[in-house]
């Protein structure tokens, strides 16, 4: 199947026709009784694509989150996984990315991606790379590396596959689950804050968040937010981040528009790389310790945007349209280094530079219908992903850098002749996607049970041009279906069970050209069929009104390519399965609870050769807990406490497991004071993060088959302090 992708256009004028103001008019929408209404709208938004479902008791998380192409969906009524946590958690946690928000998430845990410093996240043990999160329902929209915290207004995790509800993950991961981050929206009641903050060792901070509504009903409004973070951290790195965001959005009678333009320049000076074993784990240093070459650093600015709009054609039927572009430049200067056993280091330069252009849009309808005692709600929609990226790198000499406990600075070494253009890089890849999906939820028995039946059919075709001619050198088109079949039964107002079958769908690999011995493979350079992987969950969800819980069980079977009698096929498999419980909420006035374990046995399947049958998966750990609460002192009025300890188990760091991670755990605290000063009201926050400094191997792994290691965090003081004028 041929599908022609849009030719590319220039964000200001993207953003600029759908600003333009829409004819229906304007109508004020209620707020849950129960919801904050200061920063954001919470309107109840069963399917909307726009409007956000409320926050939940304690205000931490939200009652629901977007389900890709079925729009917004209450919790209780999802036949999938999820928590959706909110910019009050943000703020009261001195959030400074995604990554410091899905912390709090007992599936999810935190690494880095290959050889650089963008955050990766690990659900129920497979990557997501960062450049798979959606931006308000998009992919690919925000910088790749680093995403500030104050962009957002809500951190959606999906757990669980899912190409059929957001189409294949553009960059091949998400087979484990999905991230969602909404931005901000302008509240009913207007806001002017500015805070102030500091960490160690000499971090500055200052922010101001504005929104207003105005017009006919106060229909439209507008939230703006600044940022700057400048000085030393408690790594001794120079990190400089400079964030500016507007947000558009109109609430009409029948018509909702929202449009986002963001800006983000991140960098950082000597930061602390990743380690690549060699021959053993070494005893993780302590955990301020740096071991960056002083030239080394990460550059990354992105300017991006998203607009989004529904019209109600009907009380019964509602279309919908996106439409995003990003234009991303990235320049690193690393030495990422090896280490022994015995912690002695080596590093070789890297230079890279990178331009990203790229556009997405997804279009849909929905209606509702009833056909006797049976209610149907038919979704469909098509969607469209375009990335061309422009690389060039250059590389030096390993030299040896000291150890791990007394690393040692040297001048930068020779370089080597580039590979590609470092000033002006030629297109090295273009990642094209393109999908149509359709489904049918049916409602039985007084709406008690839910039964979603539906189906995608998607192109994925990507292209390799040459470094330094630009002549094409590989291209891969295929185009699949991923069905998905889900069902929700309520056992009253309190108790949902649900259970799922869906896809993950990968790019196939391009087949490599000789085995391990030497010899040529067969089928060298075919590129594989995609690899889909197959998701089996069950799961009961549970709210009593003031805190809810879930539980999951779920098996995901992903391909692996392999070599048998010099022949690659993709006949391996690994196999995750396991366990999820969540709970989250405000069981008693002024308690708040966020937490949960992930239990899981994932194992290598149909090896190679029968090597390493049934290993453990490298990187992934048996056991993760959470335990977070979030408290009002009482007789201290406007005083709050918060604690949380994260735990991860033991990860093996080969996959022979000869090579093994010990299990960590890190406790946080925080506190904060709210109180009238001036007329105004003011909050004082102060948090520790890594409570006892305690140094930790957190991770192996992250991309496919690397083990390098990621050391913890040093124990972090934040302190900041914010008022509304």
């Amino acid at each position: 199947m041929s599908i022609d992708f849009p030719r590319p256009r220039a964000l200001s004028l993207a953003l600029l026709a759908c600003l333009a103001p829409l004819s229906a008019q304007a109508q004020d929408r209620a707020a849950s009784p129960d919801a904050k209404t200061l920063d954001t709208v919470v309107v109840t938004a069963d399917g909307s694509q726009v409007e956000l479902p409320p926050a939940y008791a304690g205000g931490q998380v939200a009652t629901g989150g977007r389900v890709g192409l079925f729009g917004n969906l209450d919790v209780m009524d999802t036949p999938f996984n999820s928590l959706n946590f909110t910019a009050d958690l943000m703020r009261d946690q001195q959030a400074r990315s995604v990554a410091d928000v899905v912390q709090n998430d007992p599936a999810v845990r935190v690494a880095r991606g290959f050889g650089n410093f963008q955050e990766l996240y690990v659900v129920r043990g497979f990557a997501v790379y960062s450049d798979d999160m959606s931006y308000n329902g998009l992919y690919g929209l925000l910088p790749r590396q680093y995403v500030a915290a104050e962009f957002l207004e809500r951190v959606e995790v999906f757990r669980g596959a899912n190409s059929f509800l957001n189409g294949a993950a553009p960059s091949g991961s998400g087979v484990g689950g999905a991230f969602n981050l909404v931005p901000k929206r302008a509240g009913d009641d207007d806001l002017t804050r500015l805070t102030l903050g500091y960490e160690n060792d000499g971090q500055g901070y200052a922010a101001a968040d504005v929104s207003r509504r105005f017009g006919a009903d106060r229909a439209w409004g507008v939230r703006a937010n600044a940022v700057r973070r400048d000085g030393d951290t408690a790594l001794g790195e120079a990190r400089e981040l400079g964030v500016l965001a507007l947000g558009v959005d109109y609430r009409g009678e029948r018509a909702r528009f929202s449009a986002d333009l963001g800006w983000q320049d991140h960098r950082i000076e000597a930061p602390r790389p990743s380690v690549t074993p060699v021959g053993g784990i070494p005893i993780a240093p302590d955990a301020d310790v740096n071991f960056a070459q002083p030239w080394t650093f990460t550059d990354e600015e992105d300017l991006f945007g998203v607009i989004r709009g529904e019209y109600d054609l009907s009380e019964s039927t509602m279309a919908w349209a996106a439409l995003g572009v990003r234009d991303g430049k990235e320049h690193n200067v690393l030495a990422n280094p090896r280490a022994d056993a015995a912690g002695n280091l080596t590093a070789s330069q890297f230079d890279n530079v990178r331009e990203d252009l790229l556009r997405t849009g997804e279009v849909g309808l929905r209606t509702e219908f009833e056909t006797g005692a049976v209610g149907h709600r038919i979704s469909v929609s098509a969607s469209f992903f375009d990335l061309d990226s422009q690389n060039a790198f250059a590389t030096g000499a390993r030299n040896a850098i000291g150890s791990l406990y007394a690393p040692i600075a040297i001048a930068p070494p020779p370089i080597n002749p580039p590979v590609g253009d470092m000033s002006d890089p030629l297109t090295t890849s273009r990642t094209q996607t393109a999908s149509y999906a359709i489904a049918d939820t049916l409602s039985l028995a007084d709406d008690r049970v839910l039964l979603t039946l539906g189906a995608r059919r998607q192109t994925l075709r990507q292209s390799s041009y040459d470094y330094t001619t630009g002549v094409l050198s590989n291209r891969y088109d295929d185009s699949v279906t991923t069905p998905v079949a889900a069902l929700v039964f309520k056992l009253g107002r309190q108790v949902s069970l649900y259970a799922n079958y869906a896809d993950a769908l990968l790019p196939g690999e391009t087949v490599k050209q000789t085995s391990a011995d030497g010899t040529p493979i067969v089928n060298a350079g075919e590129i594989l069929s995609p690899f889909r992987s197959k998701q089996y969950e069950a799961g009961a969800k549970f709210d009593a009104g003031g805190w809810g819980a879930t539980a999951a069980l779920f098996r995901i079977a992903k391909p692996n390519a392999i070599e048998e009698d010099y022949v690659v096929r993709d006949n391996g498999e690994q196999r995750n399965q396991g366990l999820e419980f969540s709970a989250y909420g405000q069981p008693v006035e002024g308690l708040r609870i966020l937490g949960g374990f992930t239990l899981l046995d994932a194992t290598l399947q149909k090896t190679e050769g029968g090597a390493n049958e049934g290993n453990t998966v490298l990187g992934v750990p048996e056991v993760q807990l959470n335990a977070g609460v979030d408290w009002d002192v009482p007789g201290a009025d406007g005083l709050s406490l918060d604690a949380r300890a994260v735990h991860t188990g033991r990860q093996f760091a080969n996959d022979a497991n000869t090579l093994e991670l010990p299990s960590w755990t890190r406790f946080d605290l925080g506190a904060r004071y709210a109180f009238q000063a001036g007329g105004r009201p003011w909050t004082l926050r102060a948090r520790v993060d890594n409570l006892f400094d305690r140094g930790y191997w957190a991770s192996t792994g992250g991309a496919s088959g690397a083990n390098y290691l990621v050391l913890g965090a040093p124990r972090t003081i934040t302190v900041s302090v914010s008022v509304d004028l």
